[in-house]
């Protein structure tokens, strides 16, 4: 082989790799877009279907959800399975726009470590992730159903859901602003940064993705605590829920969006609470 062949076949080498490596991109990032989509759909028939049954109105000017309801003929344990169903895909459509920077780092991270089974791995990392979210999910149903019975059975403590919600909404806002929402919010965007030494077996992958639940659930708790007091099939409190979290992940100046968010919680708080004390 001449000088010039080799350096032609090198040229060729150096540059066929970037051309994979993009398509590769292509495919995840592509791949991602219609998850979002199909979980998004999904989502948006359910809680169209929800609204259609109507809501229960209920002392104090305020309705309830069906959500927290068993429907003719429906035992608990189906409730309990059609809500964590409803939950997962939730889920997947509200988180997954700030988890996808995070599940290509670890692409990234591990793509030179058995290259073959890369994609399989990564959905691991996202299996993982959701699994924890199910699980607070879980957790979630049972309380939400024995708040609902409360309401429902006491008109007296009814009548202070609406002052209630909006304490709690004010809560959430506050919170933005605090020294322990920096540090979550950090630990959550570092994750998102490009990193080295990441585990690539398949038991480490799905820990991974357990670890990267754990540590997003108490940096957007607050947050999810307005979509569940707003209405946890609220399709506007999940799109403007959804895209705050988003936002003071993926933004460049990600405190200084947390502390704008926080703002405009606030301020929607204190209208809530005043108008909650008017009705009163």
């Amino acid at each position: 082989m001449t000088l010039g062949e080799h350096v032609a076949s090198t040229t060729t080498r150096t540059t066929a790799q970037p051309t994979k490596g993009e398509a590769r991109k292509h495919v995840f990032f592509g791949a991602s877009a219609l998850l979002f989509v199909a979980s998004a759909l999904i989502t948006s028939v359910w809680s169209t279907s929800m609204s259609a049954m109507g809501e229960m109105l209920m002392p104090g000017d305020w309705s309830m959800s069906m959500t927290w309801m068993r429907m003719p003929g429906q035992t608990w344990l189906g409730a309990a399975a059609s809500f964590l169903g409803m939950w997962v895909v939730m889920m997947v459509a509200m988180m997954l726009p700030s988890l996808v920077p995070m599940l290509w780092n670890y692409r990234t991270a591990v793509s030179g470590a058995n290259d073959r089974h890369i994609g399989w791995r990564t959905s691991l990392v996202a299996a993982g992730y959701f699994f924890v979210w199910t699980v607070f999910g879980v957790a979630i149903f049972p309380l939400g159903i024995a708040l609902a019975a409360v309401a429902m059975q006491q008109p007296a403590i009814s009548r202070g859901v609406p002052l209630a919600i909006g304490v709690l909404i004010l809560i959430a806002g506050a919170l933005q602003f605090t020294a322990w929402k920096g540090r979550q919010l950090a630990c959550c965007r570092d994750e998102s940064t490009p990193r080295i030494a990441v585990p690539v077996s398949a038991g480490s992958a799905l820990r991974h993705g357990v670890q990267l639940g754990l540590r997003c659930g108490p940096c957007c708790a607050n947050l999810m605590v307005i979509l569940l007091v707003a209405g946890v099939m609220n399709l506007g409190a999940m799109a403007v829920v959804t895209a705050a979290i988003t936002v003071e992940r993926l933004a460049p100046a990600g405190e200084h969006a947390a502390r704008a968010i926080g703002a405009i919680v606030v301020g929607s708080a204190l209208l809530l609470i005043t108008r909650a004390i008017g009705l009163a």
